[in-house]
């Protein structure tokens, strides 16, 4: 998403500066063009030749640079920008912002350019509070400008509320959903479920699988990317909630389905990245069962199948994880379950197993064709299961 994108980073005179210079760094892997604009007050924190280290780019401080290699910085850097991203953006920066001053490169940038504008505040918790800095802030949202955070901690006043700069990962994921709200899934609501169920046998004790929820979660950020509004429904233990997507925790399969089936009335498009489990213990036991000498052994009885339960006029996309027969296996679902796509991967397979960063699925249609897609990232491979969805979409 972020791989050749034009970035104009506009750095203002806070302490988290230093936050900055690990966005531009992680902008710049992941392939984007990035610009950084910081302000007099930014100079103080930290030093232009920084962000040039990182970003191998110039670093804009002065409007009036007759050495730049840009005729008129403002106007080009403006012309040039997909996206405009102000972090930190301090109470003075944000108000001239909304004012529509334009007295120093960044303003004045900001002012030229039709780009998006991403805002991240970052201040004490009294200043951020105070009503003209929400007025401020209400303003640029008016416009159209994309606010992200502040988050709440400790302070470097030594105080703890809101005001903290995002962090890098967070602040990607807005920069990734502005760059792609106006994306081909736009106007769309997707709903994604992810992680492995935990089937209770006692307060203690569960059933449950492998499955780290990684691939769904990596769906639902795909799917935010192209524009789409996403309900993450999450049986995953320990991956932080993406960006800008609803998450709804759940443990059980039936905790699942009632979610699912809540959440789809309104979706466009359901895919079912989540690892459900088929059974469940008959019964729970409301105590801790104590180990004995003895065999234990455990009636289990089916859990309600999601994807066959839910129904409704969205697209409808399943996963198989399969150990054999992967196409036959995966093909059978996709008519049993009235499926219009499924991907399925052979968890025995180096690089596409539970709980690693990446994945090799093959795409079965409504149809009976299939697509093997080579490894890649399961990012890639959310994208690539959303093209055929926004194709469905089309259709």
């Amino acid at each position: 998403m972020l791989s050749g994108k034009r970035v104009v980073l506009g750095v203002t005179g806070s302490i988290a500066c230093y936050k900055a210079l690990d966005l531009a760094s992680k902008l710049t892997q992941a392939g984007a063009l990035v610009d950084t604009i910081m302000t007099r007050g930014a100079t103080q924190f930290v030093t232009p030749l920084a962000f040039r280290s990182l970003t191998h780019r110039p670093v804009v401080t002065d409007a009036f640079d007759a050495d730049s290699e840009y005729a008129v910085e403002h106007v080009e850097l403006a012309r040039q920008a997909e996206v405009i991203v102000v972090a930190p953006a301090t109470v003075h920066t944000i108000a001239k912002l909304a004012m529509g001053m334009a007295d120093d490169p960044l303003t004045t940038t900001v002012v030229a350019s039709r780009a998006p504008l991403m805002v991240a505040p970052a201040m004490d918790a009294d200043m951020f509070e105070h009503p003209a800095t929400q007025e401020n802030l209400g303003r640029l949202r008016q416009r159209g400008a994309v606010i992200a955070g502040p988050g709440q901690g400790r302070l470097a006043s030594g105080l703890t509320g809101w005001g903290r700069l995002l962090e890098t990962p967070e602040l990607l994921g807005y920069i990734a959903h502005t760059l792609g709200r106006n994306g081909d899934l736009s106007g769309r609501t997707v709903v994604v479920s992810a992680g492995g169920t935990a089937e209770p046998i006692d307060p203690v004790r569960v059933i449950t699988n492998h499955s780290s929820g990684k691939m769904g979660y990596a769906v639902a950020e795909a799917a935010r990317d192209r524009g789409a509004r996403v309900v993450l429904v999450s049986a995953a233990k320990g991956l932080p909630n993406p960006p800008l997507v609803e998450v709804v925790p759940v443990s059980t399969a039936q905790q699942m389905c009632d979610a699912v089936l809540a959440r789809t009335e309104e979706a466009d498009a359901l895919i079912m990245a989540a690892a459900v489990a088929d059974y469940r213990p008959l019964t729970t036991a409301d105590q801790k069962i104590k180990k004995s000498d003895d065999d234990l052994s455990i009636q289990l009885a089916k859990t309600v199948d999601i994807l066959a339960t839910a129904r409704g006029d969205f697209v409808r996309v399943g996963f198989a994880a399969e150990s054999e027969n992967l196409v036959a296996n995966a093909a059978a679902k996709v008519t049993s379950k009235s499926l219009d796509l499924i991907a399925a991967n052979d968890i025995t397979s180096e690089g596409s197993g539970f709980g690693t960063d990446t994945n090799r699925v093959t795409l079965i249609d409504r149809d009976m064709n299939v697509e093997e897609l080579p490894l890649l990232t399961k990012y890639e491979v959310g994208n690539r299961i959303l093209d055929r969805v926004a194709r469905l979409f089309r259709d």
